[in-house]
Order: structure tokens, then sequence, then C-alpha cells
């Protein structure tokens, strides 16, 4: 700080001229003192002007980086601390709303160097740590989505919807994987959205079967499809099967073999299932158990506990208001159905504005008009003084005085009148959740004495206050219904006071006029609805004046005076309700689920094909006599290639081809389809889209699996086979004919 040093010579001076109009001397030492003011401004520290430049111009990042510096250099300035705690919290607040903007445009680099000034800015921000974790989340999130999407386009609608879980456990309101998890939902029908298998799986078969043991039913489905089959020690040897189905798929078969025999699996791998019995015990001892936590944004957890319980009838559930999460261990078939049934109710409450308008228009008017006498006079005998005493002595040689007194003045005349409006006005805007309650009270609150007194020992009095509401009071409890319509339970009531009133003991009270209405009603938004008519209408005449003759018509007010009075008010309520925000109604994939059985919730579904047949006769326990099962046809001078292809799939499902070699030929082709609608469920490396190569030995079976795309949702599609060739042990070749049609429907989404 530069010192500023002031000499005044010893001789006095008068002061300035311009300075004289203002009070000479005194006025100038005022001047002098706001001088010196400004120079000491002056001298403070420029690092303070500088730094205040570059806020002014929004650059507080730069005016830290100035104030750091000057403190740095003066740490034991008040001023340069207090302008850099300013300037810090300008700052941070700044870049957090950059992070924000750039989180939300997927701009990753850009906010992670914003990170990294908010780190040099202030290293201990509570949200640094939050928001950098955000961020790389944010990252990964975007990675797994555009995953998920691929997973999408390719008809992988099970990796697609994992994808779409795992983003959503972390972030429930994630938009793009909300998207893509309602993407999936539509582009698979209802019975198949518990997961998909191996394309082993897929395999058309024809099962007839009369009271044949259960493990040579499963034996055949092992030789058919290539799929092995593990069973568990108390799967009972000697049980019996009665079945028949025709042109369904492999895992369709086994649903329907395993649910009628009291059966369940595991599937070890793509080809290979586990066999147990579906007890209570058996399925703790190989069922897989999955522990997951659930974090609830609005949804209540206690309430969300009850419901989990009933509908999925979850093994072990736990709990934890303070965080407001949800602890699930199930099977994963379970625990697929409580995300669902969580998503379907963890929703934002609606909120509403409304915008109330109260109004209370009065007027009164009194008149006062007349001549008021004297209401007394006296007449007596008067002391010493004067002054008539109320009782006097008659005795002594005091002479007695009559004097007569009455009021002076002795007639006073009363001219009044008055009048006045009021336009009271209360116009509040209440912001209110749905099923909420809100209170609007405006007016006072009077204070109402109450005593006490104790007469044990020695007597005490206690005295207590309470106070009573005088004014508005408005109750609203509004309910937002889907359509955007809003119903509103009203309650208004309207007190004033009208005079006050003591009790014993000196305590207080008042009389309290009031007037109240409630009402329901239901208004659509921006709707205004006006509530009036609570009116006061009071008209009231009052006289004063001489017995009899006041009463006398238009004379009468020589005798006396008449005051009329005339008050009239009316409570006027306007109301407007204006939806901030409706329940956002979740996809139809949340709100209708496939829930597996009583026994089993969650669990795969039984449900067949539409073009399936089926028939299960109970088991009667005969000797096992398995149906006469088609022969294959005699090698003939051509090669036979029969075409099996599902005729109908739903949109996002799996088609299965099935070729068969009929003869004792070796035979090889290509098939042929459109790769814009399918896709191969293993495709190779190396060929072209839209051709798959097949070979097939003499006697040979080959299944190839289909994937339908979104684009194929409603077509008819044709799966071709070309480039037909056959050739013998020798290296003779010979013509292919084919049996079959490859044509298709692919349903539309649902």
């Amino acid at each position: 700080m530069k010192q500023l040093f002031l000499l005044f010579p010893g001789k006095r001076r008068a002061a300035p001229s311009f300075l004289a109009p203002l009070g000479g001397r005194t006025t100038f030492h005022v001047v002098l003192g706001a001088f010196v003011t400004v120079l000491l401004v002056a001298c403070a520290n420029p690092a303070l002007r500088q730094a205040e430049d570059l806020g002014r111009s929004n650059q507080w990042p730069a005016a830290l980086r100035v104030l750091d510096d000057a403190r740095a250099k003066d740490p034991n300035d008040p001023q340069l601390r207090a302008a850099q705690v300013r300037a810090r919290e300008q700052a941070t607040a700044r870049l957090i709303l950059q992070i924000e903007a750039l989180r939300g445009a997927g701009r990753w680099d850009e906010a992670s160097a914003l990170l990294s000034q908010l780190a040099l800015a202030d290293a201990k921000h509570p949200r640094l740590v939050a928001l950098t974790t955000e961020v790389e989340r944010s990252r990964r999130q975007d990675a797994q989505l555009a995953t998920g999407r691929a997973a999408l386009k390719e008809g992988r609608l099970e990796r697609a919807e994992g994808v779409a879980r795992e983003i959503l456990a972390e972030s429930p309101q994630h938009p793009g994987a909300r998207l893509l998890a309602s993407q999936v939902a539509q582009a698979r029908p209802l019975e198949a959205a518990v997961g998909e298998l191996g394309p082993a799986f897929q395999k058309p078969v024809t099962l007839e079967f009369r009271e044949a043991p259960l493990r040579q039913v499963f034996e055949a489905l092992a030789r058919s499809s290539g799929v092995n089959f593990v069973f568990d020690k108390d799967v009972r040897a000697d049980a019996r099967v009665t079945v028949f189905l025709r042109n369904v798929t492999m895992d369709e078969a086994m649903r329907v073999i395993l649910g009628t025999q009291q059966l369940d699996r595991k599937l070890l791998n793509e080809t290979s299932v586990l066999i147990f019995p579906n007890t209570a015990a058996k399925q703790r001892e190989h069922q897989e158990l999955i522990t997951r936590t659930l974090y609830l944004t609005n949804a209540d957890v206690k309430q969300v506990q009850a419901m989990v319980r009933t509908i999925a009838k979850v093994r072990d559930i736990h709990i934890d208001e303070r965080l407001n999460l949800l602890i699930v261990r199930d099977t994963p078939e379970v625990l697929r159905l409580v995300e669902k049934l969580i998503a379907s109710v963890d929703l934002p409450e609606p909120e509403v504005m409304l915008e109330v308008e109260v109004m209370e228009l009065a007027t009164d008017q009194v008149d006062s008009l007349g001549l008021q006498w004297p209401e007394e006079m006296q007449l007596g005998i008067s002391d010493a003084t004067g002054a008539i005493p109320s009782r006097v002595f008659i005795g002594g040689r005091n002479p007695i005085n009559f004097r007569a007194s009455i009021a002076n003045p002795t007639v006073i005349a009363t001219l009044r009148g008055t009048a006045g409006n009021s336009n009271i006005l209360a116009n509040p805007k209440i912001r209110v959740r749905n099923r909420d309650k809100a209170k609007v009270h405006i007016g006072q609150k009077l204070p109402v004495f109450t005593t006490t007194t104790n007469f044990t020992g020695s007597t005490s009095v206690a005295a207590s206050v309470s106070y009573l509401d005088v004014g508005l009071k408005l109750d609203v409890e509004p309910t937002i219904q889907l359509d955007n319509d809003v119903v509103i339970k009203i309650g208004l009531e309207v007190s004033n006071l009208i005079r006050q009133v003591t009790g014993p003991g000196g305590t207080t009270a008042y009389e309290i006029g009031t007037r109240n209405t409630s009402t329901v009603l239901r208004l659509a938004d921006g709707e205004t609805q006006v509530l009036a008519g609570l009116i006061n209408d009071e008209d009231r005449k009052s006289g004063t004046g001489i017995p009899g003759l006041s009463r006398i018509p238009v004379l009468g007010r020589l005798f006396g005076t008449q005051t009329d009075t005339r008050n009239k008010t009316e409570v006027v309520l306007l109301i407007t309700p204006r939806v901030v925000r409706n329940l956002a109604v979740p996809d139809a994939s949340l709100t209708r689920l496939a829930s597996g059985t009583d026994a089993s919730p969650g669990a795969f579904s039984s449900l067949l094909r539409r073009d399936a047949r089926v028939g299960v006769a109970p088991s009667s326990g005969g000797a096992a006599a398995p149906a006469a099962q088609a022969q294959p046809s005699a090698a003939s001078a051509e090669a036979l290639l029969k075409l099996d292809v599902t005729p109908q799939i739903p949109a996002g499902g799996t088609v299965s081809v099935a070729l068969k070699n009929d003869s004792g030929l070796q035979i090889k082709g290509e098939l042929e389809y459109d790769a814009a609608k399918l896709t191969p469920a293993q495709p190779l490396q190396g060929v072209t889209p839209g051709r798959y190569p097949v070979e097939l030995a003499p006697r040979g079976e080959r299944v190839v699996a289909f994937r339908a795309l979104p684009p194929a949702a409603g077509q008819v599609l044709n799966i071709g086979v070309s480039s037909l060739s056959a050739s013998g042990l020798n290296g003779e070749s010979a013509s292919v004919r084919l049996e079959g049609s490859g044509l298709l429907t692919v349903e539309a989404v649902r």
C-alpha cells in the first residue's frame, strides 16, 4: 500500500469560493475525506480490479488465477481473500454447468478437460468425484449402447436386451437404454420374451411315443438334434410318457415333456442340458441364483418390496430405506421379472401448478344525522364550593342554596357520512405433487391468553398464550388424471375479527366472523374456474335521542341522532391448474409381462408356435411301444434334397432351415436369403452376404438357423437353395431334385 501524505500550512485559509454555499470550512473537511477515500481505493491491490474486469467478461477461471497469485504474494490481505472465495464459487459453478451440458451432448473429451480445470480450481469440491464417475460411466454406457444397437440390428435380441438391462441397472432413466429395451420388446412376442437357446434347440422335430420310457424319448431327441442330456440321479428311470408332437421345435418339445413329468432343466451350454426333478430341494441344488441391487428413484421401497414379494415370490429380499434400494437374490428369470416390475412403477409422480386468485370485494357506508341532547340534568343543594354533593345534611345556620346543572354544550349537531371500498387480492402460485395437500394462510394470528390459578398452598397464577388464525385460509389437494384433467379438493375459509371480549379474570377472547366453503371440481389443464357467492350483506340502523320525540318522522332528527350503516363484502376465488408433469405411462413391454407359472414365477414359457400340434396322454404304466416312424426313401438315380423351413416366426424370432439328404450321394449347395432381413445365427467368415454354403454327407442332415432382423417384421420371405451338385464315392456326378418350400412369414410387431 502506498503512503499518502497530506501537508497543510499552519496559516488558516478560507474555504474555496465554490464551497461557500455548502457550509464553508465544515463542508471542506467532508469533501476532503471523500477525496482521501477515493485515493485509498485507487491505491488498493491492482489484482482486485483486474479480477473484477475478468469477472465482468465471465472469465472467472482467469480471475481466480490472478487472485491466487496475488494471495501468494500478500496472504494477509482480507480483501483478496474475500474476492478469491467469490471468484472460486463463480468459477466452479460455471464449470459444473458446462460439464453437465457437455455430458448431455456426449462430448466426453471436452467434459474431461473441464473436470481437470474444476480439480485445479477446487480440488475438494463436493461434486468433483461424482461428476468424474458420471462422465466415465456415461462414456462406457455409450459404447455399450452402440454394441446393443448393433446386436438388435443383427437380430440378436437376447444380447441387445442384456445390454439395455445392464445400463438401466446403473442409470434407470437412461433414454437410450430405455429406447433399446422398448425396441427389443417390440421385436419379440410375449411368449418368446423369456430367452433364446442355441440353433440346435430350434430344429423341428416330430415325436410319436406311447407309454415309452422317459429316457428313451430323450435318447431319440438327442440323436435327432445333437443335444446332450444329463440326468440327475433322482430322475425316475421307470417314468413313462405318451406324447404326440408334430412340427415343433426341439425347445418346445422339451418344455412340454418336462412340464408333464414334473421335471425341470438347466442349460449347461448351447448343446447340453441337465434334467432334474422339479422339487424345492432340487431347485435349491441346481438353480443358479443371482443377487442384484436395485436403486429406486421415485417409488417407495417398502411398497415395492410388498409388490415384489406378492407378484414375483422372490426368495431373499432386503431393503435399505436410507438409500432407497432393494437387494434381491433369486434366479435370472425371476430377477428379469423383478426388474421389469420395478421399471413399471418407479416413475416420477405428476405435479401441477395451481394459480390461485382470491379477492375480497368490500363496500361500507355510514350516515349519521341529528341533534344530540344531554342525557341527564341535575338539580340539588350545593355545598360551599358550589358543587352538588351526593348527600346533604340540613341544619345549622348555613343558608340553603338550590342549584341546577346540565351538560355543556347542551345540544350537539351530528352531520357525518363515511363511505369506502376495499379490494383485498391474494395471488399465490402453488406447485403441488399429485395427491398431496397444499395450504395458504394470509392474515394474522390473534393472541388469546389463558390463566390458571392454583390455590393449593400459596396462591399462584400461571398464564399461557395461544394464537388464533384470522384471515384467508385455502386448502387444496389435486389429483392429476392421465388425460391431463385435474380433480381438486378445495377448502376456503375467510374469517375476520368482530370484537374483543374480556372474560373472567381479565382474560381475552375474540368474537370471530367466518365464511367457508368446500367443494371438489374437475378442471382441464389451463381451465379457470370462478367460485363466488360468499357474500356478507349487513344493513343496520340505530338511533339515540329523547324518548318518544326522537321517533317522530322527519322531525325526530331534531330530538335525536340516527345512524345508518351498510356493509357488504364478497369473496371471489379463481383457480387455474397447469400440469407441470404428468405420469409417463411405461411401454407395453413393461406393463404386459410373461410371468411363468404360479409355482415358478418368471420361468420359461411352455407355449408352442401357432402351427404346432401336440397331444399328450396320461401314463398308464404299460410297456414301452414307440410308434412306427417314417422310414427314409431309398436312394434313386438322382440325389434327393428335402428342404423344411419354419413357416411362421414372430418378429425378431429364429427360423430353422432343415436340410436332409435322402440319397447315398454327397450334396453341396448354397442357401440364398435376403441379407437385409435375415442374418445367420452362426455367421461364416469370408462368405458373401445373402449366401450361406452347405454340404451334406450321404443320408446326412443339416440345420441352419437364421434370425429375423427388424425390417423383416410383417414380411413374407423366401429362402432358396442354389448351386446344387451331387457326387458319389467314385467322383460321379448326379442331378439333385429339391423337395419342399422355403417360404416363411414373419409376424408384424405387436
